[in-house]
């Protein structure tokens, strides 16, 4: 089984990580001058007569990942991921001792495809990176959902074609790169996951909001570092 050295994202100290007996129930997030803040919370009881929401509470504190410990980028890394469009869903361990499994990597690649196009093509590590940490973090406070990838790769004529359609793509877009993906995460608020995805640092985040049952979706990509609303 072929391996690949990656980099760790720099985001990590060298704090030890608690075990899974004594997590954090209200995290503290890093203050300035080295000072440590309450944590605030983020999720909010309905209004009295007002219907409860059906979004999952998000961990009680603002997200942060630059606080997150250096054991958390040490440990390993196991995905887990669907593509709606295809049906398809995969779970696999892509990355262990500082290496990406390349297997796991290739079978990663494929579910991130361009499905329309029927084209694969290498995905940036960096992007599985952001990825990962996003969906760990969430598991770090019960919320173990899959991450729904809406779009990953897409060849250029695919990009076009949904262009033509007045769907918001780039002229330019990083997915044809395939630096970039757009990703969901069942009933948890994009804004909540908008906000965790921004805090890796790793490039740029877009807020698509949309009405219905399934909501919008963020875009997660690891170029210039930028926000916008879509």
């Amino acid at each position: 089984m072929g391996m690949i050295s990656v980099p760790l994202i720099g985001c990590g100290s060298a704090s030890a990580a608690p075990s899974a007996a004594d997590k954090p129930k209200r995290p503290v997030q890093a203050g300035k001058a080295g000072k440590s803040a309450p944590a605030a919370p983020v999720a909010r009881a309905p209004a009295p007569g007002a219907a409860a929401s059906t979004e999952l509470a998000p961990p009680p504190d603002i997200f942060d990942a630059q606080a997150l410990d250096l054991d958390f980028w040490l440990k390993p890394r196991v995905l887990t991921m669907i593509r709606p469009q295809s049906g398809e869903k995969t779970k696999v361990l892509y990355w262990k001792d500082g290496q990406v499994i390349d297997a796991a990597y290739q079978e990663l690649c494929h579910l991130m495809r361009d499905v329309n196009g029927k084209e694969t093509a290498p995905i940036d590590p960096k992007l599985f990176e952001t990825l990962w940490g996003t969906q760990a973090f969430l598991e770090r406070y019960g919320i173990e959902q899959p991450l729904e990838i809406l779009s990953g790769y897409r060849t250029s004529r695919s990009n076009d074609k949904l262009r033509e359609a007045g769907v918001p793509a780039a002229r330019q877009s990083l997915h044809i790169e395939g630096k970039a993906a757009d990703i969901r995460i069942a009933n948890l608020n994009s804004e909540v996951l908008g906000g965790l995805v921004r805090s890796f640092r790793q490039g740029g985040v877009g807020y698509y909001y949309r009405s219905g049952p399934r909501g919008g979706w963020i875009h997660a990509d690891t170029g210039l570092k930028r926000t916008w609303k879509g």
